[in-house]
């Protein structure tokens, strides 16, 4: 199934046997970053992707399977998004962008669904490493891919696995709406400072600031 084409999705959840048919609990799984471009320079093709799978394949899939969890009167629905729909990083652009939709989108299920009795969580992984993840952000390039897991305690897919198993086991009357996992050593604490040559431009600033306030004082003589 390629979660991309609404047909795919479509005809593969057509063709789930009878016995499988009944899905009380959908976990959207699929996703990928492409390149680590800034905006400026991205290609195009990468951010249709990104958009296709990360957004518009979610919501296919939530939408072909919600009525029937609707009609039963119950199910859960746990959306993978990441901690990059939170943090900004450069490079990250459009797939931030995508992750930051699958929070909103999952936030807004919340809303419609709660009369419902489903429930809706947005599982958001940082460096989580032992997959494919960088290997296709980078496209193939299996060194600077093991670089960015270099030296570094990562979270594995079991600790997801593992956190989606604990929140379905949960009481039916409890909703985690949002959990964010990171591996110990990753932190979202700091914000980039770019450091110039500023204060030639501060003093221009300052010098014409005094020179307009000079000019309006002499206004009311």
């Amino acid at each position: 199934m390629d979660v991309s084409r609404r047909e795919s999705v479509e005809n593969a959840l057509n063709g789930i046997p009878d016995e499988f048919s009944d899905i009380d609990c959908l976990i959207n799984n699929a996703g990928l970053a492409l390149g680590l471009d800034t905006a400026d320079k991205a290609d195009f093709e990468d951010w249709e992707t990104m958009i296709q799978t990360n957004v518009l394949g979610l919501t296919f899939l939530t939408r072909k399977i919600l009525p029937q969890m609707v009609e039963r009167g119950g199910g859960y629905v746990m959306n993978l998004g990441s901690i990059a729909g939170n943090y900004a990083y450069a490079g990250s652009n459009v797939y931030g962008a995508t992750k930051a939709f699958v929070r909103q989108f999952s936030l807004n299920l919340r809303a419609e669904l709660a009369d419902k009795n489903i429930r809706v969580t947005n599982i958001e992984p940082g460096l989580c490493g032992n997959t494919e993840f960088s290997n296709v952000r980078f496209k193939g390039d299996d060194e600077r891919a093991a670089g960015v897991y270099e030296g570094v305690e990562f979270i594995r897919p079991e600790d997801i696995a593992e956190t989606a198993l604990w929140l379905y086991q949960r009481p039916a009357h409890m909703n985690v709406n949002t959990i964010e996992i990171m591996p110990v050593a990753q932190t979202f604490a700091g914000m980039k400072v770019i450091k110039k040559a500023v204060p030639e431009v501060r003093e221009d600033f300052e010098k014409q600031s005094m020179s307009l306030f000079s000019r309006i004082r002499s206004w009311f003589k």
